[in-house]
């Protein structure tokens, strides 16, 4: 076949999972769904895990080995195809090569990469860190940049934002590290004065963590001391809210050719056995919410108005999952977004796509599509 005629190359797609917050084994699910999902005939698939010590390593391209099994938690370490290699995004945007390193041997070009879908949640990944790493090499990437990243993971900075753009939120106090580790008895104060003002239970959580990871529930002071060292496992710094009263409801975002849309919104029920919708919850026991969520036609328009306005505050690309409380007034308060939301075929944000109409292998190739056209930089 002469070179005129020679099929152009699929474009390259590096899904990139694990990482180094304590929410690597759910990444490695979603990106275990991702994977399976491609459409193979259209897209070359680069699978790059990094394991929980920050190394990038080459993985088998093997979703089944990615779902969470018998309970038992996936991890990268598992499926990287070298103990010790790793793998090198350049950090040179004349130049998309990856490149695998081996100890001993001479490096091995892998080939350039179009565009990265990062599957990463948390710190390292989902935070802008990554995003800003993409931006120095060049390479287009799924999701929110540097700035919608950051500020979509620090739960603190996020309320701000919705704040200044009118939307409503409820009350929360934060305890920065060295409030804590210097004087942990104003700290205390500070918090039993915020519920002496909007009562007990509070949440406890750390203000960068995710996958309801390293929050506690707690009902009175007892427990305060207790909840605030869990969440420092994940943060040194925390965010402390209090109990809203309503039903918790969803809604997705996703960038079409003419904006962001919002898709059908979700219901989270109570569930059962737990004290909130929680890690286990969510993960090991499948908890599911009610797609689409019966709340009637004015209040899914209002929602899904919020869920755009936040998607817009806070300058987001490609998607979005916008988490609120419908309160017993009828008022929707916004708790946070998810600017990349756990995304295999049974979390709520695909699922609430495939009712309003996109199914689970449109909306991967919408986003890369999304990606592929996007350029780095300012923009």
């Amino acid at each position: 076949m002469s070179e005129n005629t020679q099929s152009p190359r699929k474009p390259r797609v590096a899904v990139v999972f694990g990482g180094r917050s304590s929410e690597h084994a759910i990444s490695v699910v979603t990106a275990g769904a991702v994977l399976s999902a491609i459409d193979r005939d259209k897209y070359d698939v680069l699978p790059i895990g990094i394991t929980t010590d920050g190394r990038w390593a080459l993985t088998a391209d093997a979703p089944e080995r990615m779902a969470i099994t018998d309970r038992k938690l996936p991890n990268v370490a598992e499926l990287a195809e070298s103990e010790q290699g790793g793998v090198v995004l350049p950090v040179d945007p004349s130049s998309r090569e990856v490149v695998l390193t081996e100890p001993g041997q001479v490096p091995t070009a892998l080939g350039e990469v179009d565009v990265v879908f990062p599957m990463l949640h948390g710190p390292y990944g989902e935070d802008g860190t990554l995003q800003g790493l993409l931006e120095l090499s060049g390479v287009p990437y799924v999701g929110a940049g540097v700035l919608a990243s950051a500020v979509g993971q620090d739960k603190e900075y996020m309320k701000r934002v919705f704040t200044s753009f009118g939307l409503p939120v409820g009350p929360y106090e934060v305890i920065r590290p060295r409030e804590w580790e210097q004087n942990p008895a104003a700290a205390r104060k500070k918090i039993v004065e915020f519920a002496a003002d909007h009562g007990w239970p509070l949440f406890v959580k750390p203000a960068r963590g995710g996958s309801s990871m390293g929050i506690t529930k707690v009902d009175d002071l007892s427990g305060l001391d207790e909840a605030i060292e869990e969440a420092r496992r994940h943060d040194p710094k925390i965010l402390v809210e209090s109990l809203l009263r309503g039903r918790e409801i969803e809604c997705g975002v996703l960038e079409f050719e003419d904006g962001p849309r919002a898709s059908v919104p979700a219901e989270i029920p109570p569930v059962t056995n737990h004290d909130f919708y929680d890690f286990e919850a969510k993960y090991i026991d499948s908890a599911s919410g009610i797609v689409p969520a019966p709340i009637g036609d004015e209040a899914t328009a209002e929602v899904q108005r919020l869920a755009v306005l936040a998607y817009e505050a806070v300058s987001c690309e490609g998607l979005v999952r916008a988490d609120f409380f419908l309160t017993e007034d009828g008022d929707f308060v916004i708790n946070e977004i998810n600017t990349m939301p756990g995304f295999t075929p049974i979390s709520m944000y695909p699922r609430m796509w495939q009712e309003s109409g996109v199914s689970y292998p449109e909306l991967v190739d919408r986003l890369i599509q999304a990606a592929l056209t996007r350029s780095t930089g300012l923009r």
